[in-house]
């Protein structure tokens, strides 16, 4: 099987989603995507250099990184799943709207032409402000599954929402089958 595995920019989060990207790659042929944040920005929490060198060391398959790039992933039937995690706000808003302006969403827009899965693992600190409505719009949408999510700081962020990485391999099982992992709220 062959998976489609999508950045975006909560970096914050990368230190729980690369090692699920190895997991996945102990089995399964795992192609990185990059959003254009992921490659241009650096935080506290890393540099783009580090994140393109950490996942083709992982996946030994270099990160796709442009929209040119992320086109043939639909015609070319490339990947049997679709991981974004993380999924920022940005990103649930747009592939709400269908807009594919970026390599994970053109990756995603390219991908569902075919009715293939993709998994959506949310980490957005206006999910129960803002990106509601985007994730309401996602989660009724054909072929996109949500990794559960939950509040992950309620006292000091009280409309943050970010999925439970570590539930990805699972989601991605049942996604393949047609069907939503349960309870998507943890």
């Amino acid at each position: 099987m062959t998976i489609g595995f999508a950045l975006c920019g909560s970096y914050c989060t990368f230190a729980k989603v690369f090692p699920v990207m190895e997991q996945l790659a102990r089995d399964h042929r795992v192609v990185p995507i990059f959003s254009d944040n992921v490659q241009k920005t650096g935080s506290r929490f890393g540099e783009p250099a580090e994140f393109y060198e950490k996942a083709t060391a992982i996946t030994g398959v270099e990160p796709i990184c442009t929209i040119a790039d992320a086109e043939p992933i639909g015609p070319k039937k490339l990947f049997d799943a679709l991981v974004i995690a993380p999924c920022t706000g940005n990103t649930l808003a747009k592939l709400a709207h269908s807009i594919a302006d970026t390599p994970v969403t053109m990756a995603a827009k390219s991908h569902l032409r075919n009715g293939r899965p993709v998994i959506v693992a949310a980490s957005t600190n206006d999910g129960l402000a803002g990106a509601a409505e985007n994730i309401g719009r996602l989660l009724a949408r054909k072929n996109y599954y949500f990794v559960p999510f939950g509040q992950d700081d309620p006292k000091s962020k009280p409309t943050s929402l970010v999925a439970h990485f570590d539930k990805i391999p699972e989601t991605v099982e049942k996604a393949l089958l047609g069907k939503q992992i349960q309870p998507i709220l943890l």
